[in-house]
């Protein structure tokens, strides 16, 4: 695979009128031959392994209750406590959070539980992304007290999970033992699940500030109560009746959201942080330049849907990171069109908004391409119109121009709108707002895919955010706008890492200039579908 790589390097490199931006992939391409090697008789390529480790039979089962070194030496180096972060991240997190709170003050997060389709019938699991920031514990039935100290450290950590279970782990698989809790996830003290609720009833009486959220408390759908968290922790057999104290002591005036201050956190990401993202966005960019060349009349949208996501799968992805858009023709008018379920015609355009989460962390990527290969002079009209803009956004995506989001998503609408007026269209009042360019032009992107729900958009950008810039244009079929763009649809979407001077484009990966995506989708890159 790695000499297949070199001829891709070159044939880039040779290819005529090719951009500066797809050849600036040279480097990361060259990374990215590193990262894969053949295997057997398979056609395609697997992720290599994080440490070259001889295959031990004795690491099968695990005695962990996720991948550790110690089990899975292929997926971790001996530093690290999930993959690309090591302990001492953690370790700077919690301390980071405990030393801006007042004396006297407790921290509570809790795992996410596990969700069913129907019946006993259970969705992957995904831990709960404050709880996983702070502590690296990818367990459901688990929970942490964090109690700030006057010691070096800063705090006291208990860790409560379920412990073994012979019994259990028959069914289940292994979870990591409370030895283990201690040694590994630097706790101070390791208890069981069933014993959260009595320990939080008794530090609750003892500190003055209690920092905790309910499971999904960021949500505006369904309002929490204490009693909810109760709810999701309390063990049937037990009566109820045992936690009413707690129920009273989370519900008077000493308790404080936890959310907000983890989002503050998390809004700048560490170079370890901004590596995972990068490697995530890399997975998905390859994938979404493969889908180019995957695609074609007759096949259908699930198919380019399964594609890109059996590319992200092989790559070593864990799951998508949300419901990829794969929206053919007309169907790029529907903004968060997810049903996949038609064909692609000859002349239509694809927009695909598809990313994949990677280590715990996310992408978010959007392509449209023509399905022909080469896209029709209207289409290239349309495309450039808004490719010209988002390359001008993300120009100003750092600290230094001293900008907020609202700031960028009104640049986008003075830019969009003047070189909309370049090819032909007359916008009256509203056109562009309300018709051609509903949505909002950006978005903070992390561990969760928006990480926005404690953003203030009229904060300036910092170095170490990262955020998306995605203008998108949308034409239905309306009089007033030229016949030659109706039922288009064209968003480009690319995750930017802010910087002090200079913004960095983390989605890289992904052809976007028209000479890229035309060369990826007829296959003069070197590029193949799989």
């Amino acid at each position: 695979m790695q000499e297949n790589n070199s001829k891709i390097l070159r044939v880039i490199s040779s290819t005529p009128g090719m951009s500066t931006s797809w050849r600036s992939l040279q480097q990361p391409l060259v990374r990215a031959a590193a990262k894969y090697r053949p295997h057997g008789h398979i056609h395609g390529t697997l992720r290599t392994f994080a440490t070259v480790a001889p295959i031990d039979s004795d690491l099968k089962p695990s005695n962990y209750g996720q991948p550790l070194f110690q089990s899975h030496p292929h997926l971790l180096r001996p530093h690290e406590l999930t993959p690309g972060i090591p302990v001492e991240e953690y370790e700077r997190r919690r301390k980071e959070l405990m030393d801006n709170l007042p004396s006297n003050s407790v921290v509570v997060s809790v795992a996410a539980p596990i969700k069913y389709m129907s019946g006993n019938i259970f969705y992957k699991f995904r831990q709960a992304s404050d709880f996983w920031y702070l502590t690296g514990f990818q367990e459901p039935d688990a929970a942490v007290i964090l109690e700030k100290t006057s010691t070096s450290r800063g705090y006291r950590m208990t860790l409560f999970s379920s412990g073994k279970d012979s019994d259990k782990e028959k069914w289940e698989g292994a979870r990591t033992s409370f030895h283990d809790a201690l040694s590994i996830f630097k706790a101070d003290d390791a208890m069981s699940i069933q014993d959260f609720p009595s320990k939080l009833r008794s530090l609750a009486s003892l500190h003055s500030n209690i920092y905790i959220d309910v499971p999904n408390s960021s949500s505006k759908r369904s309002p929490r109560t204490a009693k909810s968290l109760l709810r999701y922790l309390s063990p049937p057999v037990r009566p109820r009746t045992d936690y009413e104290s707690v129920v009273e002591s989370l519900s008077s005036g000493r308790r404080h959201p936890l959310a907000p201050l983890v989002a503050k956190l998390r809004a700048f990401k560490s170079e370890l942080e901004q590596q995972a993202m990068r490697a995530a966005a890399d997975i998905s960019g390859r994938a979404h330049a493969k889908t180019m060349r995957f695609t074609r009349p007759g096949i259908s949208e699930s198919a380019i849907a399964a594609h890109f996501e059996y590319l992200c799968s092989l790559a070593g992805s864990q799951r998508l990171a949300y419901v990829p858009v794969v929206a053919s023709g007309p169907n790029a008018l529907i903004i968060h069109y997810t049903s996949n379920n038609q064909m692609i015609q000859d002349g239509e355009m694809i927009l695909l908004d598809a990313g994949c989460e990677y280590n715990g962390y996310a992408s978010d990527i959007t392509r449209t391409y023509p399905a022909s290969g080469a896209f029709t002079e209207p289409q290239k009209d349309l495309y450039t119109a808004v490719l010209n803009a988002q390359k001008a956004l993300i120009h100003h995506c750092t600290e230094s121009a001293k900008l907020n989001l609202h700031d960028l998503h009104r640049k986008s609408c003075d830019l969009l709108r003047r070189e909309l007026n370049q090819i032909g269209f007359k916008l009256h009042t509203g056109d562009l707002e309300r018709v051609l360019y509903p949505h909002f032009l950006s978005h903070p992107i992390g561990i969760d895919l928006h990480e926005s729900a404690h953003l203030d958009r009229a904060e300036h950008l910092k170095a170490g955010m990262v955020i998306t810039v995605e203008p998108g244009i949308y034409v239905p079929p309306a009089p007033q706008f030229p016949k030659h763009f109706h039922n288009m649809g064209i968003r480009i979407e690319d995750e930017v890492l802010v910087g002090k001077e200079h913004p960095v484009v983390l989605s890289v990966a992904a052809p976007k200039e028209i000479v890229d995506v035309e060369g990826t989708c007829q296959g003069q890159l070197g590029l193949e579908p799989f």
